[in-house]
């Protein structure tokens, strides 16, 4: 009898700890919902501004200027569309944006990959200074190099210049480029490089055959910021091309949406999506290798 009672009393005693256990449980389940109630808030803050675009873009005039607008379009319409991509400049503006975006992103990926394999494998004096270098120049705000920029482009006469604005945006997105490149390849084992080494492949072979295999997701990464950094970029084009309106890029556009009775909000709207679809389509094109690329380069510093 006496075991059955110290048998039956270690049960009770499990099933006590297991009902404590499961109790003590709801406190961070209940923690857990509040957080993801939170996070789903958030989210709504954030989309809603962009959902208003598109749904904008689709109303008519009519509902758009209505006292109380509707959250979404009651008679869809197209007419804003074919009011933007109808206007002076259109299709000059967008090759505009394309070639200079593309342009610098492109050359900022090839200078900052040899300057952060230079910077993560390797060991050289005023190393640490040309890290902090580039960390002061990724800070410094964009507006401080209006002035320089403006008079250096008046000097060499590359005002009114997409050369000059596809350096400017270049300059503008290498610190980041070089920053986070570094950060990917600081993550990748440098024994894969030194096994490949081994087996009879040269530095930039090594490097070409299984460092940048494994650092393609980090490119990738990479090159979407720098393209959504060079790509929405306003301010310089505005002090730098001056005289030749042909010359300057989709953001100015934006701006040009007006008449006598003030802005044309339905095309203005229709033009912000327009101006979002590439950066949106480049998202979903790249998006499992941005999300791999961001895991990898928060490995290691």
């Amino acid at each position: 009898m006496r075991g059955v009672s110290v048998r039956e009393a270690s049960v009770k005693g499990a099933s006590a700890r297991d009902v404590s256990a499961r109790g003590g449980g709801r406190r961070p389940r209940a923690g857990g919902i509040a957080l993801n109630a939170a996070a789903a808030a958030v989210l709504v803050v954030m989309i809603f501004p962009v959902y208003w675009m598109f749904a904008t873009a689709f109303k008519p005039t009519a509902e758009i200027q209505a006292e109380t607008p509707g959250l979404w379009p009651a008679h869809p319409t197209l007419e804003h569309f074919a009011t933007a991509v109808g206007a002076d400049g259109f299709w000059t503006f967008w090759r505009n944006s394309l070639l200079v975006t593309g342009a610098a992103v492109l050359l900022a990926l090839v200078v900052a990959l040899l300057s952060a394999f230079a910077v993560a494998r390797m060991r050289w004096r005023g190393r640490g200074a040309f890290i902090v270098m580039v960390f002061a120049a990724q800070m410094a705000p964009w507006e401080a190099l209006l002035v320089p920029m403006f008079i250096i482009a008046r000097d060499t006469d590359l005002l009114d210049s997409l050369a000059m604005l596809t350096g400017v945006y270049f300059m503008v997105t290498l610190p980041f480029t070089i920053v986070t490149l570094r950060g990917f390849l600081a993550a990748i084992p440098a024994e894969v490089e030194e096994a490949a080494l081994v087996d009879g492949c040269t530095r930039p072979a090594a490097f070409r055959r299984v460092v940048f295999p494994l650092l393609a997701p980090g490119l990738m990464a990479t090159s979407l910021f720098g393209f959504i950094t060079a790509w929405n970029e306003f301010a310089f084009v505005n002090v730098l091309i001056i005289k030749d309106q042909d010359k300057r890029t989709l953001p100015v556009w934006l701006s040009s949406f007006r008449d006598v009775f003030g802005t044309d909000w339905g095309a203005t709207m229709a033009a912000a999506t327009l101006f979002a679809l590439p950066v949106l389509v480049l998202f979903l094109f790249l998006q499992r290798r941005v999300g791999a690329g961001m895991i990898a380069g928060a490995v290691k510093g």
